[in-house]
């Protein structure tokens, strides 16, 4: 059917067949290696495989060529080169609020959605936020270094001027560039350490501030010029990028402080490097950054005095992971079995999908049992279809051979498709079942394929892999 779609309407991706007489749609994760969280949800409906990549160089050619679905966090980038890769992909999570690493409007011209988790570790990062503001006002980790580093806090002037720079919180304004579900966390509580908050947010209505006690200013020129400390609470996106300059740092208070844990395209380093150490911002407080993973040995701020620098972690809690890494897969499941991209929650680049693609055209060839109607009108025509699958696998005793080497094992509930960051092996997969991908008693699941004969294959794991999970 791809191929008679395609030369009937082209550039145009069909919605995903997930019927009973359809082969299994296949879902990747791209840039992590843990789907114990997402299979539970996805294990009825489809195929769930990781790829543990950084681009899509690392990606298998299996995932470019069937996967249908994909969940990325932020350590993968997805340009419209990258996108064109992937032959019959429909839609993309990103695990996190944030989706600057993807070319929205390339995707949706593509009929790719995007969808986001905009409610993603709000509390965590507000903290997080926080934490940052606190610790620029009573630098506790300068303090903490200086007494690492040996230094004696004997006397009254040993500490005046170990402590020098420390400032009282009540009374202070914070500006915060942005104002939604994160900033708007903040200002909550910041209000409570007596912060007087002031927000500059154009794309909200007027009024809210007066439900939540803040100041509203209309000009990011007033935000900067009344804020004792700055914080960045937007998305990164062409307009914003470097909204925090050399030009914009000038229109600060002399001696501010600055706080980003939002995108690290907002502020240019360079500048902020330089602002710091001309004195003209009397602190910084950085979670995201330019170039990621961060370093201080390198790049523009590695000399830059009174800054502090986290990895990228102000979104992180196992809570607020787990939440994040739920929703995805029920928005895969969500755009498996409805209508992509009418039924998805969180779609981001919709006005795409309108603007450059024939949907309605396109509705009339979809046939009336796919995307959801299949799977619930004819619950018993699946089962059997499934157990007639399952006894002709185990009664087959040979048949052809599967050309990429899939191999099963039945205590995993992992596909792992990443040919270039691991040394080469069997390809690992699993597809859903009563219990981890396998059918009671241990064997695998049945399949449209032979299986190849001899062990189950374990996919290999180097040391030091860190699983990649991400964010606000």
């Amino acid at each position: 059917m791809g191929g008679m779609w395609r030369q009937q309407f082209p550039g145009i991706r069909p919605q995903i067949m997930n019927g009973p007489m359809h082969p299994r749609p296949l879902v990747a994760l791209l840039d992590g290696r843990d789907c114990t969280v997402e299979m539970p949800i996805l294990k009825d409906l489809a195929t769930v495989a990781f790829c543990d990549a950084q681009s899509t160089q690392e990606i298998h050619e299996k995932v470019l060529n069937e996967a249908v679905g994909a969940m990325m966090y932020h350590t993968i980038t997805l340009t419209r080169e990258d996108l064109e890769k992937f032959k019959a992909l429909r839609i993309i999570i990103r695990i996190g609020s944030g989706y600057d690493n993807i070319d929205i409007k390339a995707a949706g011209e593509m009929g790719i959605a995007v969808c986001n988790i905009p409610s993603a570790a709000v509390e965590e990062t507000a903290d997080s936020t926080l934490c940052h503001i606190l610790n620029l006002y009573r630098r506790n980790t300068w303090l903490y270094q200086a007494l690492r580093e040996g230094s004696r806090f004997q006397s009254i002037e040993q500490i005046r001027e170990l402590a020098s720079g420390a400032a009282r919180v009540r009374g202070e304004t914070l500006g915060l560039i942005g104002f939604g579900r994160t900033g708007q966390a903040v200002a909550v509580r910041a209000k409570a350490f007596g912060f007087n908050v002031i927000f500059y947010d154009p794309y909200l209505q007027d009024g809210l501030e007066r439900s939540l006690g803040v100041q509203r200013v209309f000009t990011l020129q007033d935000l900067l010029y009344q804020s004792d400390c700055v914080s960045l609470h937007c998305n990164l996106n062409e307009h914003n990028h470097h909204l925090i300059n050399d030009f914009t740092i000038k229109q600060m208070r002399q001696g501010a402080f600055l706080v980003n844990c939002a995108r690290g395209g907002l502020v240019d380093e360079k500048a902020l490097a330089q602002a710091l150490k001309e004195g003209r911002i009397r602190g910084a407080a950085l979670d995201v950054h330019e170039s990621e993973p961060f370093s201080f040995t390198q790049g523009p701020l590695k000399d830059a005095p009174n800054l502090i620098c986290t990895p990228h972690t102000a979104w992180y809690s196992e809570q607020a992971s787990l939440e994040m890494r739920e929703a995805a897969a029920t928005e895969i499941r969500r755009a498996i079995t409805g209508r992509i991209p009418d039924t998805l929650r969180n779609c981001v680049n919709k006005e795409y999908f309108i603007a450059t693609a024939p949907w309605g055209a396109v509705e009339q060839h979809v046939h009336p049992e796919l995307n959801g109607g299949a799977y619930s009108r004819h619950t018993h025509s699946l089962a059997l279809h499934l157990l007639l699958n399952l006894t002709a696998s185990f009664t087959q005793q040979s048949g052809p051979t599967v050309t990429s080497h899939i191999s099963w094992w039945p205590a995993r509930q992992n596909v792992y498709l990443n040919p270039t960051r691991h040394a080469q092996g069997p390809v690992g997969m699993t597809s859903g079942g009563p219990e981890e991908g396998t059918r009671p008693g241990g064997g695998p699941r049945a399949h449209a394929r032979s299986l190849p004969p001899g062990p189950p294959a374990q996919p290999l794991l180097l040391p030091g892999h860190r699983e990649h999970i991400y964010e606000a």
